[in-house]
C-alpha cells in the first residue's frame, strides 16, 4: 500500500506543488519592506486552518533556524523553536531554487506516519532571503489534493499500454537478433579448430544489439508499465536514454574493434576509417558523461 501511495504521489507531484505554491503566494506577504514574523505567522496559521488534517506549520529564518514553535493540530511544540533545520530538504531546496517546493514523503516526527513538507522562501523588498515558511501535510491528504482526474487516468493507462506494446515488439526484435547470431555459428562452422574471426565479430555485434534492445524493453516495462523506479539520481526517460546510449556505445566500440582487426589484415590503408568510428565513440562517451552529470544534478534537486 505504501509503495503504491508513493507511486501515486510521484504521478501527482506537480499538481500538489502547484496547489501549495498557490496557497503560499495568495496568503504569505513577500518582497515587501519591513517584513516581520508578526506579519507572516497569522497568514501561515490561516493556511494551516484552511488545510484539512494539516500536521504543523512553522517559520525558519534565513539561516535555517526555526524561529517559531511548531503549530501542530492540537498544540504548540515550543521545544522546536531554536532548532537548526538547515540540513533539511524543505529548507535548502526552497533557498537554492528560490521558489516553493515540496519534499518526498518521509516519516513524521509528530505522527510517525508518512508526510510531506511544503516550503516557500520569503524575501524582503531588496530580494534578500528573510524567512522560509513550512507546512507539514500527511501523505494521504496530499494524494487527495493531487488526485488525477479522468482525463489524466485515461492517458496514463493509454501510455502504459503503448509502452507495453513497444516493449513486446522490441523483445521480439531482440529474440530474432539473438537467434540469427546463434545460427551464424553453425552456418559459418565456427569451432575451436576453425575460427572465422569476421563471423565471430558479426555474431558478437548481433548479440550485443539484442542484449541492448532487450535491456531497453526491460527498462520500459519496469519503469513505465510496472512503475518500479529504482533508487538512483537518474530516473524516468533520462535513465532509459542513458542505458540505451550506453548499449549503443558498446556496440559501436565492438564494431570499431572488428574493423581495426579486419583492416590490419586485409587493407592497412583503410585503418583511418576505423579511427573515425573510435573518435565518434569517444565523443559519444564525453557527451553522455556530460548529460549524466547535468541529469544527476537536476534530479538530485527535484527529488529532495
Amino acid at each position: 500500500m505504501v509503495e503504491s501511495d508513493i507511486q501515486r504521489f510521484g504521478e501527482g507531484r506537480t499538481k500538489a506543488r502547484a496547489y501549495f505554491c498557490y496557497l503560499f503566494s495568495k496568503n504569505i506577504p513577500n518582497r515587501l519592506p519591513s517584513l516581520t514574523q508578526e506579519m507572516i505567522v497569522p497568514r501561515l496559521l490561516k493556511i494551516k486552518a484552511d488545510l484539512e488534517n494539516c500536521e504543523g506549520a512553522y517559520l525558519l529564518d534565513n539561516k535555517g533556524v526555526q524561529v517559531t514553535p511548531t503549530y501542530a493540530a492540537d498544540r504548540e511544540i515550543t521545544e522546536d523553536k531554536g532548532k537548526i533545520r538547515a540540513d533539511r530538504a524543505y529548507y535548502y531546496r526552497a533557498v537554492r531554487e528560490s521558489r516553493c517546493s515540496i519534499t518526498d514523503p518521509y516519516p513524521s516526527l509528530i505522527t510517525q506516519e508518512l508526510t510531506i513538507t511544503a516550503s516557500a522562501p520569503i524575501f524582503c523588498e531588496n530580494g534578500n532571503l528573510q524567512y522560509v515558511a513550512c507546512i507539514d501535510m500527511p501523505l494521504e491528504q496530499v494524494l487527495q489534493i493531487s488526485q488525477l482526474n479522468s482525463t489524466d487516468t485515461f492517458f496514463s493507462k493509454l501510455f502504459k499500454f503503448t509502452y507495453l506494446t513497444f516493449a513486446i515488439a522490441l523483445m521480439a526484435v531482440a529474440l530474432l537478433l539473438f537467434t540469427h547470431a546463434v545460427q551464424s555459428f553453425f552456418v559459418e562452422s565456427i569451432t575451436f579448430s576453425h575460427l572465422a574471426i569476421d563471423a565471430m565479430f558479426k555474431a558478437t555485434i548481433l548479440l550485443t544489439l539484442s542484449l541492448a534492445i532487450f535491456d531497453l524493453a526491460k527498462t520500459l516495462i519496469e519503469e513505465e508499465v510496472l512503475g518500479r523506479h529504482k533508487e538512483t539520481n537518474i530516473s524516468g526517460p533520462n535513465k532509459t536514454m542513458v542505458k540505451f546510449l550506453g548499449s549503443i556505445i558498446i556496440a559501436l566500440s565492438i564494431e570499431a574493434l572488428m574493423l581495426v582487426f579486419k583492416f590490419a589484415i586485409t587493407a592497412p590503408g583503410q585503418l583511418i576509417y576505423s579511427m573515425y568510428i573510435i573518435g565518434g565513440v569517444a565523443l559519444l562517451v564525453l557527451s553522455l558523461a556530460t548529460y549524466i552529470q547535468f541529469t544527476k544534478n537536476k534530479n538530485a534537486g527535484d527529488h529532495q
